[in-house]
């Protein structure tokens, strides 16, 4: 029967919805055959019988198939009017050599990609017509769809190594054979491991290779070799072009994904998975097969990893972790409803992964014992499991049935759009029209017989884990399952302060069907199972759960991976509970959580309970974290983590009220300082290990604006000028690599803002801002001394004064650290008319708000009356009094309200308005920093943040708040009318 061909052997056809666009369809074809030579042998089939059902069917109920068909009717004639296993043949022999055609010069690399899609294309319209038609079974269905997935991978590879050898990126041992010798595998998992891949799936693989016998070059590095490899593989298969793409491609069951290559060592997975590798590993490593490459080297690897998968002994231990896996499904015995709207045929209750899961538990417990229970098909390892004596034949024969059953549905599915989707449509016409392509007369008839074979799937399942425990948590039920809501979990949920109880479960249930990539490995998903309950108890204590919840979901959307957080929460009750905390109130430093989980730790050191500012202990403590870094660029990696960490420290005390927000200013300030000297010590040595020294040479870094009066925050970029001097006489410097002074120290100044600013693999420092320099963005990046003093004296504008009452020396040299010093004091401290101080002040007050604008009620810094206002009224007072009372200078607006008190150039009654203002401005100012990164919008952050900020400022509730705040600044623009006159 196998000889005859595919219109010979249509035995069925999908039912029709919608008869008149389905016959308009077939006729658009009919007049296309017509129209095509190649198409001309099946004319004489279009007009009755069992072909033309078919394409009826097809026509309404596919757009992915229909558009295959009417693209290219002659391909259509050759499917239908040869037998089905000759095509299929044929079309895998193709895929699987056209890198051959391309060695021979016969196709170009853009052909071969086209030629790609075009195999596929065939090949998905063919199994589609066979499976539709009933002429193959669901297990040649799977196993056709297989094969094909090997010749393209196995294609694929030999492609991109072929390439590689021509790019000199690796010597082939045999041209004709690429694979062969090349110390590269690929192993298929999943569906495609075991020959049972779904008609629309991504397929599983994971790449090794043996640097032992890596055939590259000397120059080159085999791991950036063979992962630029994997991604090429990868690209070639997956990319979208005007004929579609081949296969989706998922690397991430490799050992440790968040943190390796897409193409593993051998020697670097063997320890691996000796050491680390769980239950979840170890079932995916059933049907883990050699599809490319080598494939000695990996049937070998897999020979070696024997003892990981099957264990000596009867591993009844692994039913309990292969269920953590499982138990959000909710199995419950069977006396649940079993949606039909919306139901994932394949997580959902019922599902196929339950019938997977019931096979590749057992054969993880008895496998070990028992070399017949180590197949990679789920149809064959039920019939062995029986044949062993561990099931009945009835489970044995009904999860069989069911098996196809759902399988079949699940092609369907795919077929409509060739998306990998396992849900039914939720809308009741579309699902209608779905129980039709499925072959059902009626919806009704539809739903019994998918409940049906569900719960026969449900029960099989719930009886092998009938002694796990249920998910329930000491406040209530906790389940997430399927795509209904459980009920007692709804109220559990309403009880803990979810105000929207159904979102949040679908949030959990998000996470447990892999909608967030960084839960998606088992490990994962067996941790969160486990922590769900107490997790979502602490989030319930934060003054708003729900923006603790959405919170959390944004940071898993964020992550690479999430064990580790999981893993430090599920053991720390106390971190939990600071963890909630940051989630509800301090977005910005859960972002930090998410980008580095390590950071947790220093919420349970009992140093962290110490409120210390001082700039030594600080600095002592990032030099601590940096260490000694092996190369410049481990230096930029590690002052990136030390800055995390100790940013996040200090943001974390102010939402523990250990700091005050003035101390957190310094905090943020000592931190940055920090860096700046660690920075330029590290440049300073490579450059002048390249360049010398200049004779005489000196520099500073001067920090000005909120860093120069230590009251940083979280978000606060750095003002820097660099200043240096050297002797006129002596202009070149002294290395290897000599160059002029004025060059020497631009070019220092440019790589010490380029190691503050540039990101690397860990992440951003801070954005520098050097506009505050002699001539701004038009001057040169780096003064010189005498320059710069010049400059300031004869020619800056007041604005620029008014910068420099808040500079201060960062890093440099000591010596002339003290000369810039005092230069900056005589400049600042200059006599100067009032009046003349007055206007220049008001002028640039006015620039400011129609540059920036001054409105924004929340924005602190520049709505008239706010921190703005208090740094040019502190500002002013020091540039036209500071001559006679210079203990006016280097101080913070709040001191230099106090000591113009205390001089008599500012009222009293008038000093306390400005500190009180500006002690209550900066509170309020760090807090929004600390919550929120951006503007501060105050309709869009959430309740429990404006919450937290009322309370800094001992206001009930927000909109008191907002009235103390306009109060206030209307205060201060009074003192500023009356200041500056």
């Amino acid at each position: 029967m196998s000889d005859q061909s595919l219109l010979d052997r249509l035995t069925k056809a999908p039912l029709v919805s919608d008869q008149r666009r389905a016959k308009a369809r077939l006729k658009d074809l009919l007049d296309r055959a017509k129209r095509d030579e190649g198409a001309s042998a099946l004319l004489g089939h279009l007009g009755d019988g069992a072909l033309v059902a078919l394409l009826l069917g097809t026509a309404d109920n596919s757009t992915f198939l229909w558009q295959i068909i009417v693209g290219d009717p002659a391909r259509l004639a050759k499917l239908v009017l040869k037998a089905p296993e000759e095509n299929h043949e044929a079309i895998i022999a193709d895929q699987a050599n056209l890198f051959c055609r391309y060695r021979a010069g016969e196709l170009t690399r853009d052909e071969i990609v086209r030629q790609f899609r075009q195999n596929r294309n065939a090949h998905a319209l063919l199994v589609a017509l066979a499976d539709l038609g009933g002429v193959w079974s669901v297990e040649r269905i799977i196993l056709s769809l297989s094969e094909f997935a090997d010749a393209s991978v196995r294609g694929g590879a030999n492609m991109v190594l072929t390439e590689a050898a021509e790019l000199g990126r690796i010597i082939l041992r045999d041209p004709d054979d690429p694979g062969a010798g090349s110390g590269f595998t690929v192993l298929a998992l999943g569906k495609h491991g075991a020959g049972e891949l779904n008609y629309s799936s991504d397929i599983d693989l994971v790449v090794f290779f043996d640097p032992q016998t890596a055939p590259v070059p000397e120059s080159a590095e085999p791991p950036t070799v063979y992962a630029r490899i994997a991604q090429q593989l990868a690209k070639l298969l997956q990319e979208r072009t005007p004929d579609g793409f081949v296969h989706r491609v998922d690397y991430r069951l490799r050992p440790d994904p968040g943190s390796t290559p897409t193409a593993v060592s051998l020697p670097s997975a063997y320890v691996y998975y000796e050491t680390v590798g769980q239950n979840w590993e170890r079932a995916a490593l059933i049907k883990a097969r050699p599809v490319a490459g080598d494939l000695r080297l990996g049937e070998n690897f897999l020979a070696e990893l024997r003892p990981f998968i099957w264990r000596k002994y009867f591993d009844f231990a692994a039913i309990q972790d292969v269920h953590a896996m499982k138990r959000q499904i909710h199995a419950v015995r069977g006396h649940d409803e079993i949606a039909v709207a919306g139901h994932d045929i394949k997580l959902g209750r019922g599902g196929i992964r339950e019938i997977e899961f019931f096979v590749q538990t057992q054969q993880l417990v008895f496998g070990g014992r028992r070399p017949s229970l180590r197949g990679r098909r789920t149809l064959d390892m039920l019939i062995a499991l029986h044949d062993e004596g561990w099931i009945t034949d009835k489970a044995r024969d009904e999860l069989s049935d069911a098996y196809r059953f759902l399988r079949t549905i699940e092609h369907r599915l795919q077929m409509v759009a060739d998306e990998q989707t396992q849900r039914l449509p939720s809308d009741e016409e579309e699902l209608k029209r779905f129980a039709k392509f499925c072959g059902y007369p009626n919806l009704k008839a539809f739903s019994k017989a998918l409940t049906r074979q569900a719960s026969i799937v449900q029960g099989h399942y719930a009886l092998l884990f009938e002694e796990a425990p249920e998910l329930a948590s000491d406040v209530g039920n906790l389940v997430f399952t399927g795509t209904t809501d459980d009920p007692e979990t709804l109220a559990t949920l309403q009880r803990l302060g979810f105000h929207e109880p159904e979102k949040a479960a679908e949030t959990v249930r998000g996470w447990h069907f892999g909608r967030r990539s960084a839960i998606t490995s088992q490990r994962a998903r067996e941790v969160l199972t486990e922590l769900t309950p107490v997790l979502l108890s602490a989030l319930g204590g934060t003054p708003d759960p729900d923006g603790a919840l959405a919170a959390l979901d944004r940071a898993f959307g964020r992550m690479p991976a999430a064990v580790e957080l999981l893993t430090i929460l599920q053991s720390h009750e106390r971190l939990r509970l600071r963890f909630a905390d940051l989630l509800g109130t301090a977005p910005r430093l859960a972002d930090t959580v998410a980008q580095s989980p390590h950071v947790l730790d220093a919420l349970i050191d009992p140093a962290f309970g110490i409120a210390s500012t001082d700039e030594a202990a600080i600095e002592e403590q990032i030099r601590q974290i940096i260490g000694s870094p092996r190369d410049y660029e481990e230096f930029l990696d590690r002052s990136r983590d030390a800055a995390r960490q100790m940013r996040f420290i200090t943001g974390a005390r102010l939402l523990s009220d250990i700091l005050s927000p003035a101390q957190v200013g310094e905090a943020y300030a000592a931190i940055a300082q920090a860096i700046v000297r660690t920075s330029f010590e590290q440049v300073r040595k490579t450059f002048e290990e390249e360049h010398g020294t200049v004779p005489g040479g000196q520099i500073v870094i001067l920090g000005l604006g909120r860093l120069g009066t230590r009251e940083l925050t979280a978000g606060s970029d750095l003002d820097l000028v660099v200043i240096y001097d050297f002797d006129e006489h002596h202009r070149e410097s002294s290395g290897p690599r000599p160059l002029d002074a004025v060059v020497y120290y631009t070019r220092l100044t440019q790589r010490l803002v380029a190691a503050l600013t540039v990101p690397t693999r860990r992440g951003l420092l801070y954005e520098v801002d050097l506009r505050l320099r002699p001539q701004g963005g038009k001057g040169p990046v780096a003064s010189q001394f005498v320059g710069f003093v010049n400059y300031q004296k004869s020619e800056a504008d007041l604005w620029e004064h008014m910068a420099l009452t808040r500079a201060r020396v960062l890093a440099g040299d000591a010596a002339f650290a003290t000369k810039v010093e005092s230069a900056v004091r005589d400049i600042v401290g200059a006599k100067r008319d009032n009046k003349r101080v007055s206007k220049d002040v008001r002028d640039m007050r006015e620039l400011i708000a129609q540059e920036k604008g001054d409105d924004d009620p929340w924005d602190l810094k520049l709505a008239r009356g706010g921190l703005t206002d208090l740094d040019f009224i502190a500002q002013a007072l020091v540039l036209a009094h500071a001559h006679a009372h210079p203990s006016l200078l280097t101080l913070v607006p709040g001191a230099v309200f106090a000591e113009a008190s205390r001089h008599g150039v500012l009222g009293s009654a008038d000093a306390q308005t400005l500190i009180e203002a500006h002690r209550l401005f900066s509170a309020i100012f760090q807090w929004q920093r600390l919550t929120i990164e951006g503007r501060f919008d105050a309709a869009a952050v959430r309740p429990a943040i404006l919450k937290r900020l009322a309370a800094v400022a001992g206001s009930p509730d927000a909109k008191v708040l907002l009235t103390s705040l306009n109060e206030a600044r209307e205060q201060v623009r009074d003192v500023f009318a009356r200041v500056i006159r």
